[in-house]
């Protein structure tokens, strides 16, 4: 094994060896979470069996569902601007790829390492937006364009509480790298106590919350679906999509709840790290190599956490008005994430 590591990979074969694990680190989550929340949680929720059929208790109806949508025709409208309507899915997907790149699964499991991680993260959170807007504008549907502002205005709203929210987390951090968050929380203590590191949904549970619930809103996720309220705009900015198109729309919005979840665990949760007083480590130098491989088992662990806490919302909740929706996030949610910054600073000064 230690020959096998010690082997030297020309830059080309990095390469490909990262855009591999960019594939697994967006679809894996995506099929996980679309058969275990949405086939089987909901339908366990309604009363129901869900999908049984495809493969033992339907574990391959993910896969029947894909090869579905691959054969329907792919149809544009008359009226719509064909190349920017062909644009907006590929858009959507393309920053969930670039989101997870910044996301650390190990001591040396990363695509990249930013030193302003954070910023990054949350700049690139804002993309899918123009896709939404580019979608909805393009397909020449009034349900569509309704559907893309809907969206637009909501996300615009909700990226607020969320960059704010973790701002307590990089005060209290000292630090925008990702990696250097992870460290922190499993490298330092309660009182005194090291026993479980002193991950910051302890201090930062406010900021955890908020940051959850915008997290739900950037995902159009009910009781955030305004845009795409099959009641109202049939489904929004996605109403003149079909076939392999529409397939990356759907894939997307699974995929992008993962990465978020992926970023949620390592800001409040301690990411891929156990505590480093388990085994005596004292700093990310000290970690072994082992935590490569344990790392990104414990991150998808987590992930799966709180996307099951994101999809039991989406299956319990009703949807907001608009005017609701605005209103939380403006006169509830960003108050608060303000009066969470003040709080920290104060205390970080304090202590």
């Amino acid at each position: 094994m230690s020959a096998l590591l010690a082997v030297e990979i020309p830059y080309w074969g990095q390469s490909l060896l990262r855009v591999l694990g960019g594939i697994v680190a967006v679809l894996l989550p995506a099929g996980t979470i679309v058969y275990l929340f949405l086939f089987k949680m909901m339908s366990f929720m309604q009363s129901r069996l869900g999908p049984m059929e495809a493969g033992p208790f339907g574990s391959m109806q993910l896969f029947a569902e894909v090869g579905k949508w691959l054969q329907k025709e792919d149809i544009v409208p008359a009226e719509a601007d064909a190349r920017i309507y062909k644009l907006a899915p590929i858009i959507v997907l393309l920053s969930t790829f670039l989101l997870v790149v910044v996301v650390p699964f190990g001591p040396d499991a990363y695509f990249v390492d930013f030193s302003a991680g954070v910023f990054y993260a949350l700049a690139i959170g804002s993309v899918s937006v123009i896709g939404i807007l580019v979608a909805g504008w393009s397909s020449a549907n009034k349900y569509s364009l309704l559907g893309g502002l809907r969206a637009a205005g909501q996300l615009i709203a909700y990226e607020l509480p969320m960059v704010l929210a973790v701002v307590g987390v990089v005060i209290q951090a000292g630090s925008m790298n990702l990696q250097d968050i992870v460290v922190a929380q499993n490298s330092g203590s309660i009182f005194g106590w090291d026993g479980v590191g002193f991950p910051f949904v302890l201090t930062q549970f406010v900021g955890f919350l908020v940051f959850m619930i915008a997290v739900q809103a950037e995902l159009t996720q009910v009781p955030f679906d305004m845009p795409i309220a099959e009641s109202e705009l049939v489904s929004g900015y996605m109403t003149e999509y079909s076939g392999f198109r529409f397939l990356i729309f759907f894939i997307g919005e699974f995929a992008t709840a993962g990465v978020f979840a992926f970023i949620a665990s390592v800001l409040f949760l301690g990411g891929w790290g156990v505590p480093f007083s388990w085994f005596g480590w004292e700093g990310l130098d000290d970690v072994d190599n082992w935590m490569n491989i344990g790392g990104p088992l414990i991150m998808f662990t987590k992930m799966l956490v709180l996307t099951g806490i994101i999809m039991w919302v989406r299956f319990s909740y009703p949807r907001f008005r608009e005017d609701q929706l605005q209103r939380f996030a403006w006169k509830v949610l960003i108050p608060i994430s303000l009066a969470n910054i003040a709080l920290t600073a104060i205390v970080k000064v304090a202590v």
